[in-house]
C-alpha cells in the first residue's frame, strides 16, 4: 500500500457539498506544470481550482489500488468473517441496506454500487479515515469512480473513468479537469459496528470478499495509524497548528460558514457535547461499541443530533473526515 512518508490528520468532520454546483477555475495552467504526477492521464489539466502543487504521489500509481466495480453480497447471518464491533459503512436508501466492511476498502478504498436504485460510491481513505459516499450522477451522466494513486493534504484523490478528472474525497468536487469546479451529492453514510448494522438490518446486505482480486482481507496494511503519539505518513495543510496532535480524531460541525470541532477524547469522557452553530443548537453524541479499522481497540462512534434526532440530509450536510481547519472553534 503506502510508503511511509508523511498524512493527514484524522478528523471526522460536517460540511457542505451539492450536487453539479461549480466553482471558479483557476487560470489555465499546462500539463508540465503537475509533471510526473501528469504522465498516462488524458485529463484536461488546463483546467484546475488548486495549484498542481497541491498533489503529490501516494505510492501506488493509477489504479494501483483498484475500486471494486462488481461488487457481491451477503445476508448478515451469511457473514462470518466479522467479529462483532468491526466497523462497517453503513449506507441505507429506499429500503436497500448495505454495509461496507471496512477491512475490505482499506484495501479497495472505492466501490462503485447502485443502492435503492442509485448508483453510488462508496468511498474510504484509510490515511485519514474519512467513510463519504456519493451519487455518481451528474449532469444525467453516470460517472465510475477508480483510485488515481494521487493525494491531496493525505486525502485519496478519486477520477472518473470518462474524463479522469480528479475529484476530493473529503469534499466531493472535482479539482481538476473537465469537471472541475463540479459537486458530487454526498449520501447520508456512516460507521458502525457490524452488530449493530445486522440487529438493524437483518435482510440487509454485506459487502463480500469474493471481490474478485486477491487481497489478504483481515490484515490490516495500516496497523497502529491510529495512534495519536505516532506521526502522519504524508505532511499536510496547517502542520504548525499545535491545538491538537495532528491524527487526533474530532467530530467537526460546520454550517454557515462557521466550524466546531470536538475531540473524540472529549466525546468520549462526556458522552453528550452540546454545540451552537449559526444559531441552531445540535447535540453530538458518541457510543461506544465499534472497533478501530486500524487495530487500535475501541474508538466508538459519534452522531450528530438536532431536536434529538439525528441530522437529515434534506441540506447537504455531511460527516466525513479530513484535514484540520485552522479557524474552527475547539470545544475543550
Amino acid at each position: 500500500m503506502r510508503p511511509a512518508l508523511a498524512a493527514a490528520a484524522i478528523l471526522l468532520l460536517a460540511g457542505c457539498s451539492g450536487s453539479g454546483r461549480r466553482a471558479a477555475v483557476a487560470p489555465a495552467v499546462n500539463d508540465a506544470a503537475f509533471g510526473a504526477l501528469a504522465g498516462g492521464w488524458r485529463t484536461h489539466f488546463s483546467r484546475t481550482l488548486v495549484p498542481p502543487g497541491d498533489f503529490q504521489a501516494g505510492g501506488p500509481g493509477k489504479d494501483g489500488i483498484p475500486a471494486i466495480t462488481h461488487p457481491r453480497f451477503l445476508r448478515p447471518t451469511e457473514t462470518h468473517f466479522l467479529r462483532p464491533r468491526e466497523p462497517v459503512i453503513e449506507l441505507l436508501h429506499d429500503g436497500d441496506a448495505r454495509a461496507y466492511p471496512l477491512q475490505i476498502l482499506v484495501w479497495h478504498e472505492i466501490v462503485d454500487d447502485r443502492v435503492g436504485g442509485v448508483p453510488v460510491a462508496v468511498t474510504f481513505c484509510p490515511l485519514c479515515n474519512t467513510a463519504i459516499a456519493f451519487d455518481r450522477r451528474i449532469g444525467g451522466k453516470t460517472l465510475e469512480f477508480h483510485v488515481s494513486g494521487n493525494l491531496r493534504n493525505s486525502d485519496l484523490v478519486m477520477y472518473d473513468t470518462a474524463t479522469e478528472s480528479w475529484w476530493q474525497q473529503f469534499s466531493g468536487q472535482a479539482l481538476v479537469g473537465r469537471y472541475a469546479g463540479t459537486n458530487l451529492q454526498q449520501l447520508p453514510a456512516r460507521i458502525v459496528s457490524f452488530a449493530d448494522f445486522a440487529s438493524a438490518h437483518p435482510h440487509g446486505r454485506v459487502l463480500s470478499r469474493a471481490t474478485g482480486f486477491d487481497r489478504p482481507y483481515g490484515d490490516n496494511p495500516y496497523s497502529g495509524y491510529d495512534n495519536v503519539a505516532s506521526p502522519p505518513y504524508f505532511a499536510t495543510a496547517h502542520a504548525n497548528d499545535h491545538r491538537l496532535p495532528p491524527k487526533e480524531l474530532v467530530v467537526l460541525v460546520e454550517r454557515g460558514g462557521d466550524s466546531v470541532a470536538v475531540p473524540f477524547s472529549v466525546l468520549k469522557r462526556r458522552k453528550l457535547v452540546e454545540v451552537t452553530i449559526a444559531g441552531r443548537s445540535l447535540t453530538v453524541r458518541w457510543r461506544p461499541g465499534v472497533a478501530s479499522p486500524f487495530g487500535g481497540g475501541e474508538v466508538g462512534s459519534a452522531q450528530v443530533l438536532e431536536h434529538g434526532r439525528p441530522v437529515t440530509f434534506d441540506e447537504p450536510f455531511w460527516f466525513a473526515v479530513a484535514a484540520f481547519r485552522p479557524h474552527v472553534v475547539l470545544i475543550r
